[in-house]
Order: C-alpha cells, then structure tokens, then sequence
C-alpha cells in the first residue's frame, strides 16, 4: 500500500504522485488521460516544474481526488484553494441543512443518521434511537462515531445476531474508504475496530444484502442500509456528508417499526 498522506513530501509533485500512486496508474497512463506529455507530468512530479491551478486541478480531477486534498495540492503550488469549507451553521448552508432536515424525517419511522468523513454523527432522526438501547453512555458523548457505538463491546455490537458478518461488512467497507481518500484517521479507526471482540465471517449472505438484526426490547429487527451523498458538490463539507438510511429488511420489521 502508498504510504500515507503524512509520510508524503508535501510539495504538490509529490501529493500528487502519493495520488497516482493510490489510484494504481503510471505517470504515462496519467499523463494521457490529462492529455499532456509524460516529460510534463514527470517534471511536475520531480520538482522541475510547478503546475499551473488548472493543471492541479485536471490531474485532481482524473485521480477523482477528494475536495479537501485537491486544496492541499493548490496551496502546495503557491495557488488560493478552489474549494470552500464552510460550517453547516453558516447561513449559506440552510438549503444543505434544510434538505438533510426534509431527508432524515422523510424517513421516519426509520432510522437514519448523518455522518461525516470520519463516520462522527452529524444529526439523526427519532428512528435512531431504538438501536441505541443498552449502549455505555460514554459512547452517546458528542462526537458520536457510529461505527465505533456498533462495533464497541460496550456499544450496539452485543446486540447484533450476524456481529461477524457486520463486522466484516464495516471493515471492508472502511478499507475501501480508506483507499480511496488515504486518510490517516480512518486508518487508525480501522485498527481500533479491528481490535475488538466478535469474530469477522466474511462469507456471502444468503440474502440480497448484508442485514444488521439486532435485538430490541420491541423483538429482533432486521435492516439493510442505503448510502446517500450531494451529487457534484463543490464544498469540503458539503462533499463530505453523507446519510445512512435503514430500511426493513423483512415485514416483521416494517410491521414493528410501523407500530
């Protein structure tokens, strides 16, 4: 695996050959899908040659580099961030809030939650709550990390069924994630939740998805989850939002949810 970001020289050649490396392409696979020469891209890369915004931003772009390490680039270059990281409390952020309002009671009676780059609860709707019986109250202290509150001993994880099988579900998931943005805090995530208890049964389900069923004073339910996130966004914390949305994976859950 590339070494992480902060192992990286943080000349822009060098954040963004730790990029091209991540993404398993060669400076001439790279330099033709930017259709520029491979002398060009090598000088970037070295040192020789300081790259123009537009260039980082090209390269950035066919490397789909995530919004946050593209403005690390350009401020490696000498150039101004292209990409604004804005609070969701700031005004002009109220139709970002609004929607994610509209989206997580839409939902209801299903749980739904809201998560940023490092899976930390954003907002969530009531529905969250059934899951949340039994858990250390410690793990409910803001910033809540949601894949920490369900795989901790101490959390969700005793009252999952299939603890093996989500565990391996979350961990392989993470190891993509990770992958793909070379955050070093995600990586240290990972190995805190490989750490602990349960057993990882990576095999298939014998269903269309990987189920959550966990036990609730209501009985056992039984969800499968979806992923939503803002198409071309063109802020830092606007691209870095997303909403995990329960949905019953069988009637019996539907009907108690119902209920």
């Amino acid at each position: 695996m590339p070494a992480p970001l902060t192992e990286t020289r943080t000349t822009p050649g060098g954040l963004i050959r730790h990029w091209r490396t991540q993404r398993h392409l060669t400076q001439q696979e790279l330099a033709i899908q930017c259709r520029i020469s491979s002398r060009h891209l090598s000088f970037i890369e070295t040192g020789r040659s300081n790259p123009t915004a537009a260039m980082v931003l090209k390269v950035c772009e066919e490397l789909d580099v995530p919004l946050r390490h593209r403005n690390d680039i350009l401020m490696a270059a000498g150039h101004a961030p292209a990409y604004t990281e804005t609070a969701l409390d700031q005004p002009s952020m109220s139709s970002i809030g609004q929607a994610l309002m509209q989206i997580l009671d839409g939902h209801m009676p299903y749980p739904a939650v809201v998560v940023d780059r490092h899976w930390n609860m954003v907002d969530a709707n009531p529905g969250i709550d059934r899951l949340l019986d039994g858990c250390a109250p410690e793990l409910l202290e803001p910033p809540v990390n949601v894949l920490r509150l369900s795989l901790h001993p101490d959390g969700v994880a005793p009252r999952i069924r299939n603890l093996p099988q989500w565990r391996a579900h979350i961990l392989t998931r993470l190891d993509h994630q990770i992958r793909t943005t070379g955050d070093p805090e995600l990586e240290s995530l990972r190995d805190e939740l490989r750490a602990y208890p349960g057993g990882i049964d990576p095999s298939p389900p014998h269903s269309l998805v990987v189920p959550l069923r966990i036990d609730t004073p209501g009985g056992v339910l039984s969800f499968f989850s979806t992923t939503t996130v803002f198409g071309t966004p063109m802020d830092v914390t606007v691209a870095e939002l997303a909403i995990e949305a329960f949905y019953p994976a069988n009637p019996e859950t539907a009907a108690a949810l119902n209920r």
